[in-house]
């Protein structure tokens, strides 16, 4: 019979404690639509909703974001995160 060790124990715990603590955060920093935004991107794109994540809550953080932000405004911070595509044209002879 195996016991779970208290240190996996404990590392979940705190793991779940830090997710809490994040979305507490984004509840705070961002509207109803914001949130909504941010979450169907979580689904599609899961890379791009930590980082955006990581970026709003330290810049609220550091104080400097002035109120909440709209989903106007999350669609900007979206645009800037994202990499700009490249096209390729291929000229055949």
């Amino acid at each position: 019979m195996s016991f779970p060790e208290s240190d996996d124990y404990t590392q979940d715990n705190s793991q779940n404690e830090i997710s809490e603590q994040k979305e507490q955060i984004l509840k705070q920093i961002l509207s109803p639509e914001a949130r909504s935004r941010l979450n169907n991107i979580k689904m599609v794109k899961p890379e791009l909703a930590n980082l955006v994540e990581q970026y709003l809550i330290g810049m609220a953080t550091q104080g400097k974001l002035p109120g909440q932000i709209s989903d106007d405004q999350l669609k900007q911070i979206l645009l800037s995160t994202q990499q700009p595509k490249r096209d390729f044209k291929f000229n055949r002879v």
